[in-house]
Parts: C-alpha cells; sequence; structure tokens
C-alpha cells in the first residue's frame, strides 16, 4: 500500500473517563444500560447484528427506547448483518426506529460477493454524553464466558468532550456525509437531506461537555476519499516515539512494508516490541498470511506471541504505558486501505495500566511464543508458496481498487418487504 503524506493531526481532546471493556460480558451491560437511560437520543453503527439472544437483547432495548420517545438510528452493514427476518425488522420499524443499512446487495447464487469497502465501525453514542466503540459486534460469540469459543475482544465506555466529536461524526454520517462517500439514500430521496451535523431537529453539541475525568482522547477514522491512512497515521507517529515499549494485539495482522519498517525500525534502537496475534482465524488466509511475516520480524528482535484459548478479535495496541488504542480496525489490507474503520487514540495511564494488565494475563496465561524453534525447518514448498501469499497480499488492496467503482448506498429500511 502506497503511504501519503498525512494531513494535520485531528484535534485531541482533554478531561475524559475511559472505561475499558472486555467481551462481551463486560461489554453488553454498560451498552444496554445506557441504551435503557437514554432520554433523547441513541446512535448505533455495528458491522454485525445477529438475531440470536444477544441480538434479540439489542431489539427490545432500542424497541423500549424509541416508545419512551427517544430517537433511535440503529445502521448495518450489508455484508456483516445480511439476514434478518421480516419479524424481527417489522419490529424495531413498528416502534419507530430507523433501521439503516449500508450498500447491501444480494448474494449471487447465495454467496455474498459484496465484501469490499465495508462498513466495520463500531459505534454507540447516548444523548450524546456517553460513547462506546471498539471491535465487539452484537452478536452471542462474544461471550466469552458462555461459548467456549467465544471471542477475547475489547471495547472501551467513553464520557467527556471528545463524545461531541463522536456524535458530530455519526449524525453527518446519517445525514449522507462525513462517512468518507457520497451516500445514496433511495429509500428517503424524497425528503430534503439534513445538513451536517444535524439529524431531524437534534443540532449538534454548540458547547464542550464538561471534563469527565483525566484523560485525553483524539477519535480517529478511515475512509476512502480524506481519511485514507488516518488511523494508520497515528499508530505509526506512536511507534517512531516509543522510548521502551510497543504492544501490539490485532486479530488479523498484516501491514504494509512502511508499518513493518517503523515496528523493526523501534525494536532495532532497543524498543521492546510484542506482537500479540491469533494462533487461529475465522479467515482461512488471515493466519497463513501473518506468518509469512514471522521470520521479517524475528530477525529485528520482535517478540511474537500467539494466543491460543479462543478466537482473538481484539484491535489495541499499548505504546510506553501512557498510549493506546482501541477500535475496529485492524492492520490488515481490508482495514487499512478497503473498510470503513473508527478508533479512539488514549493518552492516559490508568487507562494504559488497565490494558497492561489484561494483555499481560493474556500472554501469560494463554499464549505461546513463537521462535524459530516452533517455525521449525522450512520446506521448498513453503519458501516457495509464503513469498507469493505476502506479494498477493501486499497489492491486493491496488487491485481492489481496480474493481468498477460504485456509490454506496445508505438505505432506510420502512417494512419488512426493504429488507435487502
Amino acid at each position: 500500500m502506497g503511504w501519503r503524506r498525512p494531513r494535520a493531526p485531528g484535534p485531541w481532546r482533554s478531561g475524559n473517563r475511559v472505561q475499558l471493556l472486555e467481551n462481551g460480558e463486560e461489554f453488553f451491560p454498560r451498552a444496554f444500560a445506557a441504551i435503557a437511560a437514554a432520554q433523547r437520543e441513541v446512535i448505533i453503527e455495528t458491522f454485525i447484528l445477529f438475531e440470536d439472544p444477544v441480538g434479540r437483547d439489542l431489539q427490545r432495548a432500542l424497541i423500549q427506547a424509541a416508545n419512551r420517545g427517544v430517537r433511535v438510528d440503529l445502521t448495518v452493514d450489508g455484508y456483516g448483518s445480511p439476514d434478518f427476518s421480516p419479524e424481527f425488522l417489522s419490529e424495531l420499524v413498528a416502534a419507530g426506529v430507523r433501521v439503516h443499512v449500508f450498500d447491501p446487495h444480494p448474494g449471487w447464487v447465495g454467496i455474498r460477493v459484496n465484501v469490499f469497502r465495508r462498513l466495520h465501525r463500531k459505534l454507540l453514542i447516548v444523548d450524546g454524553t456517553r460513547a462506546f466503540i471498539g471491535g465487539i459486534n452484537y452478536s452471542v460469540d462474544h461471550l466469552a464466558e458462555t461459548d467456549p469459543k467465544g471471542k477475547q475482544d475489547y471495547a472501551v465506555e467513553i464520557e467527556g468532550p471528545v463524545v461531541a466529536d463522536i456524535l458530530s461524526f455519526a449524525r453527518a454520517a446519517l445525514a449522507g456525509d462525513g462517512t468518507g462517500e457520497r451516500w445514496k439514500h433511495p429509500a428517503t430521496q424524497e425528503s430534503t437531506q439534513p445538513s451536517i451535523g444535524v439529524v431531524g431537529g437534534l443540532s449538534p453539541p454548540t458547547t464542550p461537555q464538561e471534563e469527565a475525568g483525566t484523560a485525553e482522547v483524539l477519535f480517529e477514522l478511515r475512509d476512502n476519499r480524506r481519511r485514507r491512512t488516518s488511523i494508520e497515521r497515528e499508530y505509526r507517529r506512536a511507534i517512531r516515539e516509543a522510548k521502551r515499549e510497543i504492544i501490539i494485539a490485532n486479530a488479523y495482522f498484516f501491514p504494509g512494508w512502511g508499518f513493518l519498517r517503523e515496528l523493526r525500525r523501534a525494536a532495532r534502537r532497543g524498543v521492546r516490541v510484542t506482537l500479540l496475534v491469533a494462533a487461529e482465524s475465522d479467515t482461512p488466509i488471515a493466519h497463513p498470511a501473518t506468518r509469512t511475516l514471522y521470520r521479517h520480524l524475528l530477525r529485528a528482535h520482535v517478540d511474537i506471541v500467539e494466543y491460543c484459548e479462543r478466537p482473538f478479535h481484539g484491535k489495541v495496541a499499548l505504546i510506553d504505558g501512557t498510549w493506546a488504542t482501541i477500535g475496529s480496525s485492524n492492520l490488515d489490507p481490508l482495514s487499512l486501505a478497503l473498510n470503513l474503520e473508527s478508533n479512539v487514540f488514549v493518552r492516559d495511564a490508568a487507562f494504559a495500566s488497565q490494558l497492561q494488565a489484561s494483555l499481560t494475563e493474556l500472554r501469560q496465561r494463554q499464549c505461546h511464543t513463537v521462535d524459530a524453534a516452533y517455525l521449525g525447518k522450512r520446506s521448498w514448498w513453503t519458501d516457495l508458496t509464503r513469498p507469493l501469499l505476502f506479494h498477493v497480499l501486499q497489492r491486493f488492496p491496488r487491485w481492489a481498487g481496480l474493481l468498477p467503482a460504485h456509490t454506496p448506498q445508505l438505505v432506510r429500511i420502512t417494512a419488512p418487504a426493504d429488507t435487502p
């Protein structure tokens, strides 16, 4: 992936409270409680919403909020959330929940082919005062304690001035801008589109939210127009400035050459660099792709560990005990070059300590170390296929960009018959 000269960094906001939420056991109760307490507005974006017990719990929470007169907007991705029953949707719509589907396309002979440039963000904003962001979708496979194969993952709950930035963006996305594309709204074209940051008469915040804590937070996103490299830029900036330690824990790790070069340079100047990745993946090509990088990174003295207990779905990093990031963005071609993503970057020693404690426990109890002995002797077949796989995947975003362009649609569901 080619590297563009980055734009000026976005605004860091001070005075925030950031609470780490680990797995669905911590995330879902906090998110549903926030929705239950909503008085004016709930906005949700998610890649996956399944019609399972967790999805039903979310549906009930949104219906109850809408019945109280709260404006509720739910946006799901057309690839990640393809199979709702008419009953599930009709109950939401009948209660007044505004259901939107990002870029739905029918399958081809039963196969979903709309895999590129997806809405991969996971955002929840309640009353403009509280926001949740991370990697956790609304499905039972994020309940690690109840499912042996439940995913290990993270999210954060945020209060403070940065929530206004997240809210402004989320409203702009609903209005047809702010997402990095020019969306079509085919189900609502007859209505006048509201201006950026204004949805249904709800004005954007005009006064800064009161300080709620000590954390400095930057809300950043990745799109396919002006902010193509924004999240990667913040990662690379922090890696260049690292003095003691870098920990990256990411479910899908296959960044471009520039990112890898920053990690190797950090390790060679004496920074302890640790990479925590999944030992197995739900995407067949993901783990083989990551393994093509192992020897390259080990030669630069990067420590690599694989998480073995359950599927790892986290997208977090920690640097020097003060800087951290969490969000929806993997470090692979889909997230760094194609999908719509959002992360928060946090400067706060207390939050970093929370995250470090969790990652340390994972490493000590549920990971194995990758070294030359673990990798074993390479075969001629490995020597042949892995370089080929590496170069194909490195060029994948450029090739995907050659596919016929289209204008993504944000479709408003008004009745079960509208189901994409």
